[in-house]
């Protein structure tokens, strides 16, 4: 062993919508059982490995630092199937970074991850986004599902690339099969499982200079994200909601507002370059998501960290120039 090029696809056995993808996944082609990690099934197929791992995946930090340590292979990124839960209680397939850049840095975070921070967004985003709407839009699932991107949330916290590829929403589809089906077939395809060379890797020689998309403001769902990473040449790393830029107001004029926003943009920013080495990280708004005091503040904070702050059509029109 010591393959430094490994995915590594991290399964929660007691998860049925996560296991439901690693069993799809492993119909599709043959994968070849490896001795227990951790005391846990592990598989193998091609620069991909599955690691069964048990209980909820949310807590499981450190993943790629400890396949490393029990296989001497060094997972280059960790791709989470798993199940979503939302109150709306509607059949979707989403896609989403981890992290939970907003909380106090003291604050035990409710559902995994380092508080203040977040690990670095998987360049696999916006590919197997678009993916996605292509896949849902020309199967018949029984039964109508959304698609969308959520923004950035919970854990576990890892050092490399990730993105959590999910069935929701509730215990009625969770454990739908052509669901699981189709979103193994994206992993399939996306890894290169199938012998291709796969979709949504980034070469930081080759993609030097290409957009690299931060999204600011609204709701869960991430509407500006779903709209802009659909776009053809845009990359996508974080995606903040409103909640995860914590404002309070300034006490006198002229002083900065309090609050965790700052903390949010550094570590969004600094791990989507991570992410990214060479990208172009630019960063757009949702207005209406914020005061006027908070979107000044926000200009002046991207202006520090040199990444400019863009509308949808300026984005487009950059786009055209490239």
């Amino acid at each position: 062993m010591g393959d430094s090029n490994v995915v590594l696809i991290a399964v929660s056995e007691t998860d049925i919508a996560s296991t439901n993808q690693a069993d799809a996944l492993m119909r599709l082609a043959e994968w070849i059982s490896l001795p227990d990690v951790e005391g846990s099934a592990a598989f193998s197929r091609l620069h991909c490995r599955i690691w069964i791992l048990p209980g909820s995946i949310l807590r499981e930090d450190f993943l790629a630092r400890r396949w490393f340590e029990a296989t001497g292979e060094s997972p280059s990124e960790v791709i989470f199937p798993s199940r979503h839960s939302a109150a709306s209680g509607r059949p979707s397939l989403t896609l989403h970074p981890i992290g939970v850049m907003q909380l106090d840095t003291d604050e035990e975070p409710p559902y995994g991850g380092k508080a203040g921070d977040a690990p670095p967004p998987s360049p696999r985003l916006a590919s197997w986004w678009k993916e996605l709407l292509h896949v849902a839009s020309t199967t018949d699932f029984g039964l109508e599902f959304d698609t969308s991107l959520e923004v950035t949330h919970h854990g576990p916290w890892l050092e490399v690339p990730s993105l959590f590829i999910e069935v929701g929403s509730t215990d009625a589809t969770w454990g739908h099969v052509p669901a699981a089906e189709c979103l193994a077939g994206i992993i399939h395809r996306g890894l290169g499982l199938d012998g291709s060379d796969g979709f949504g890797h980034w070469d930081a020689e080759a993609n030097k200079g290409d957009l690299v998309l931060i999204t600011l403001g609204g709701g869960h769902y991430a509407p500006r994200a779903n709209l802009l990473a659909q776009l053809d040449g845009v990359f996508l790393g974080h995606m903040l909601a409103t909640y995860a830029l914590p404002f309070t107001p300034p006490t006198e004029e002229g002083e900065l507002p309090g609050g965790n926003w700052k903390q949010s943009l550094d570590a969004a920013f600094r791990s989507t370059q991570m992410a990214y080495p060479n990208g172009k990280i630019i960063f757009s708004m949702d207005k209406k998501a914020f005061k006027g005091w908070q979107r000044q503040a926000i200009r002046d904070h991207l202006e520090t960290l040199q990444s400019p702050l863009l509308t949808s059509k300026n984005i487009r029109a950059l786009l055209e120039t490239q």
